[in-house]
């Protein structure tokens, strides 16, 4: 059971998407764990066969509880449990039993013989009924890829009602009960996305659906007529997820979500001297040259304020590294990465920061896609570990709500967490003429045993900076 952060202490597995017998690769999507902040995906730490799954659906274990066997060789699987390490007997729960293949002979195939498939795409096969032996894969090395499974149901329906759409909106339509075919899409060339699928359920029931997993809204995009497009809601109102579960347990999983933060940010406040900062960012370059930008793109494609932001966190992050990192140990412990963790409020209480990685290293563009993915992914609680467990810099942003600044509190065993309020329009004072321009509050928490005022400071001068060359970013 891999954990998402200091605050994690036991994980409950709730669906299973290999089983014995499988060929799975590092990387590879094996497990779907819930824990008390969000809904995960587990991915494999090696490459090689499943031998056996140790923890059935179901069942709640601590903090680095072996999961699953995997072997070198399928001539491994099948072998006695006691040989391998781990701390706990198979479980009957898991209601699967081992699959025990003959041993290779000198030209028996191996694990690889056949067309490549990976775990997520054998899951997908297996609920829609396509017996993936039967499918020409044109990926590398001829690999099934989903594409591949979904013309394969196409084909199996002489064509007839296959709607493009995407992976998520598919799963939530199934959720619903709602065929794709009477949802109108809004997405490339006709697709449907999820919120298409929101609007026909609030039509049909009168009310937008909620949906399983922690309910984070996408950053919406400017309409054209407006000058200063909103900041996306990283923080928004929503719908408490449905989870089918009575009242009374989702109150407990509620109460058990904010236990989990209240613990974590105690620990913070008593562990980490925290100290305090802010700026005023002008942003009148920013958003002038950003509004010249978007009027030669599609709606689809125009940038908003907070990734101009965003990304000028990142890079400030790389030239002040006192900011970016870890204190563990009785140390602090520098990230050479910056993966920025987006905190992201929930209606009922509680936070969740998944991370995008690498993001100094991103183009604005492509810093938005990864943006709306992880948002969508983490909507559709399919947020992956690493995205959880290991964010270098935490951004919190109240803007979309009014707020003009925020103060965050460090996430451990971070050293930092930066603040940015609404984008508004100032009375703004320079060289003896008054004017108005648009202007952003920018705040930093930061921890005393690893930076001080100065250089702090000279971390938010840094956003600003950057923000008075926005084409560089």
């Amino acid at each position: 059971m891999p954990s998402l952060g200091a605050d994690m202490e036991h994980g409950k597995l709730v669906e299973w998407l290999v089983k014995p017998g499988d060929y799975v690769r590092r990387g590879d999507l094996v497990a779907v764990v819930d824990t008390d902040k969000t809904v995960m995906d587990v991915e494999s730490f090696q490459e090689g066969v499943v031998a056996d799954l140790l923890v059935g659906i179901g069942e709640t274990v601590p903090v680095g509880t072996p999961l699953a066997v995997i072997t070198q060789t399928p001539a491994e699987v099948g072998a006695p449990i006691h040989e391998a390490p781990p701390a706990r007997a198979p479980s009957k729960a898991a209601g699967v039993t081992p699959r025990v293949p003959e041993a290779p002979g000198p030209e028996a195939p191996g694990p690889t013989a056949g067309p490549p498939v990976a775990p997520p795409v054998r899951h997908l096969a297996h609920r829609l009924g396509v017996d993936t032996g039967s499918i020409q894969g044109t990926g590398r090395d001829g690999a099934i890829t989903r594409a591949d499974v979904e013309h394969a149901v196409a084909a199996r329906t002489g064509g007839a009602g296959r709607v493009r759409s995407s992976p998520r909106a598919r799963r939530l339509a199934a959720e619903l009960g709602i065929g794709l075919s009477t949802v109108t899409g809004t997405g490339p060339d006709g697709a449907v996305t999820v919120a298409d699928v929101q609007r026909a359920a609030a039509g049909l029931e009168g009310a937008v659906p909620e949906i399983p997993g922690p309910e984070l809204a996408v950053p919406e995009l400017p309409a054209p007529e407006r000058p200063v497009p909103e900041l996306p809601v990283t923080e928004p109102t929503v719908p408490a997820p449905v989870t089918g579960k009575p009242p009374s347990e989702a109150r407990e999983r509620v109460a058990s979500l904010r236990r989990a933060i209240g613990a974590l940010m105690t620990r913070s406040k008593q562990t980490i001297p925290h100290y305090y900062l802010s700026t005023t960012l002008d942003l009148r370059t920013a958003v002038e040259w950003m509004q010249s930008v978007n009027a030669h793109r599609p709606v689809a494609g125009r940038l908003v304020p907070s990734a101009l932001l965003l990304k000028a966190a990142a890079l400030a992050a790389r030239d002040v590294p006192e900011v970016n990192g870890f204190y563990d140990d009785g140390g602090f412990r520098p990230s050479a990465a910056v993966h920025l963790g987006v905190a992201v409020a929930l209606r009922q209480g509680g936070l969740v920061a998944p991370a995008i990685h690498d993001a100094d290293t991103l183009p604005l563009d492509v810093l938005m896609e990864q943006l709306r993915d992880l948002v969508g992914r983490a909507r559709a609680g399919r947020l992956l570990r690493a995205e959880m467990a290991d964010p270098t810099l935490t951004v919190t942003n109240l803007g979309d709500l009014g707020v003009d600044s925020v103060y965050g509190v460090i996430y451990p065993p971070q050293v930092a967490m930066v603040g940015f309020g609404r984008v508004m329009e100032q009375p703004w004072a320079q060289n003896g003429l008054l004017g108005v321009r648009h202007a952003a509050i920018a705040t930093l928490s930061a921890d005393h045993r690893v930076s001080d005022g100065l250089r702090g400071g000279r971390y938010l001068a840094r956003i600003n900076e950057l923000l008075q060359e926005p084409e560089h970013l």
